[in-house]
């Protein structure tokens, strides 16, 4: 079963830039001042499930290095703000790379930079209140999903039963 993930995205100004740049867009990955950034291996893999060269991404802070170490194709991350789970994403490839990090997002200077960097090989823009999701077996009423979190499988499956018709192609 998928590892299935929370993680806020569009909750702050900042978050909706970073968004609305490797998000709402793919990002060509093999253009000039991209694939540079990427170790070989990295782009090996990149290239392998995103063959037109082309990927949305999303990312974390180094304090999340362990959990992000986790991260595997296939897993599914719900993508917040604005107290609703905006999209779900699911991931294609987990690596760290803090140069190409910076260069997709160009944080202010002085600002948290995330140095993991996923690519989402499906993308699905949603709507889901926090309440659908509160509502499900071990989740808290008034629970506003701070920061990354990591479900545990119990939780995970009732998120993907959930999604399941949101990350239906077509």
């Amino acid at each position: 079963m998928a590892q299935v993930f929370i993680q806020p995205s569009y909750g702050t100004p900042e978050a909706r830039r970073y968004g609305a740049t490797t998000l709402d867009h793919a990002v060509s990955f093999r253009a000039a001042g991209y694939a540079g950034l990427l170790d070989p291996a990295d782009l090996e893999r990149l290239d392998a499930l995103h063959p037109d060269g082309r990927a949305r991404f999303w990312g974390a802070t180094a304090k999340h290095d362990r959990r992000m170490d986790t991260v595997a194709t296939g897993d599914v991350v719900l993508l917040t703000g604005r107290k609703h789970v905006l999209a779900i994403g699911e991931v294609g490839h987990s690596f760290r790379a803090p140069a190409f990090a910076r260069r997709l997002w160009a944080p202010e200077p002085g600002k948290c930079l995330w140095s993991n960097v996923y690519s989402l090989r499906g993308y699905w823009p949603a709507r889901i209140p926090y309440e659908e999701i509160w509502a499900l077996p071990g989740f808290t009423t008034g629970d506003n999903f701070m920061g990354l979190r990591f479900l545990d499988p119990a939780k995970s499956a009732a998120v993907l039963a959930l999604t399941a018709a949101e990350r239906r192609p077509g």
